[in-house]
C-alpha cells in the first residue's frame, strides 16, 4: 500500500492536454470523478480495516495473556470430559458384565 502514486487530490487536479482530435474533456472529467469517489471509498475501507485489525490483534494478545496466566482452568475442563467418558464406559461395562448376573438371580 505504501507504493501508491496518486491521491484523490492528484486525480482531481490532473489536467490533460487537448489536441485536435482528443477525448471529450467533459467525459474525462466525469470518469475521473467516479475514479476519485472509488479511490476515496477504498482508502476509507482500508483505514477502517486497519483499525479493526489492530483492535482484534490487541484482543488476541489479551486473551493469550489470560490463557497463559491460568493454564490449569483450560486443562481441567478437558480432563473432566475425559474422566466423564471413562466413567461412562466403566458403567456400561459393569452393566454388561454384572447386569446379566443380576438378572439370573
Amino acid at each position: 500500500m505504501a507504493n501508491r502514486e496518486l491521491t484523490p487530490k492528484d486525480i482531481l487536479e490532473k489536467d490533460f492536454k487537448t489536441s485536435m482530435r482528443g477525448y471529450n474533456p467533459t467525459e474525462v472529467d466525469e470518469f475521473l470523478d467516479i475514479v476519485i469517489r472509488d479511490y476515496e471509498s477504498f482508502s476509507s475501507e482500508i483505514n477502517h480495516l486497519k483499525t479493526e485489525n489492530q483492535r482484534l490483534m490487541t484482543k488476541v494478545d489479551e486473551l493469550a495473556k489470560q490463557s497463559q496466566a491460568s493454564p490449569s482452568s483450560s486443562g481441567q475442563g478437558a480432563t473432566t470430559v475425559t474422566n466423564f467418558d471413562i466413567l461412562k464406559r466403566l458403567s456400561n461395562l459393569e452393566r454388561h458384565v454384572f447386569g446379566s448376573k443380576l438378572n439370573d438371580e
